[in-house]
Formats: C-alpha cells, structure tokens, sequence
C-alpha cells in the first residue's frame, strides 16, 4: 500500500477544545479504517503538533481521508506522499543510463 506523511498544526479551535482530543482521534481512527487508512500518530513538539505515517490503499482514499480531517476544523494538515527505501531503489534502477 502507498505511504504518506501527514505533517499537521492545531488550529485555534483545535486548541481551545484540546480536551475533547480523546473523543475526536476515537473518531478519525474509525473514519480512517473505514477508508483503508492505517495511521500510526505521533504527537511532537517543534514546527508540527502531529506527524502521522499512513498507508492508504491509493492516493484517492488519501486525499478523502486528508480533506475528512481538515474539515473538522481543529487541525491544518499537510501531506506528504512517500517512498519506502526499496519502492525509491526501484524507481532508481529504472531511470535511463546517461
């Protein structure tokens, strides 16, 4: 399955309702495994309040997956797609010789 990188900064409401946080990832991971998305979330300090690794079946049930969260309003996402190490030496091996 395609990976993605999902970089994400609480809004204001986010922040001024942060003790319902609990109830709304309860929420988003139900959302998200009814789309195929698996999300391994992790809390961070610095630039980012969160960095999720996801693997979702394509780019489309990504991007449904991404818009479904920031229309929640308490967070701002942005999305990053990625490749595994072996997925980057593949796409390597197959570039033309100079």
């Amino acid at each position: 399955m395609p990976h993605y990188i999902t970089l994400g900064n609480f809004t204001d409401e986010g922040m001024r309702t942060i003790r319902d946080h609990p109830q709304r990832i309860a929420a988003a991971d139900q959302g998200l495994a009814a789309g195929g998305v698996k999300v391994q979330r992790f809390f961070t300090l610095g630039q980012y309040d969160v960095v999720s690794i996801c693997e979702a079946p394509d780019d489309e049930a990504m991007a449904v997956a991404a818009l479904g969260i920031g229309s929640t309003g308490n967070v701002r996402t942005t999305t990053l797609k990625a490749f595994t190490q072996d997925e980057f030496l593949h796409l390597v091996e197959g570039l033309p010789s100079s």
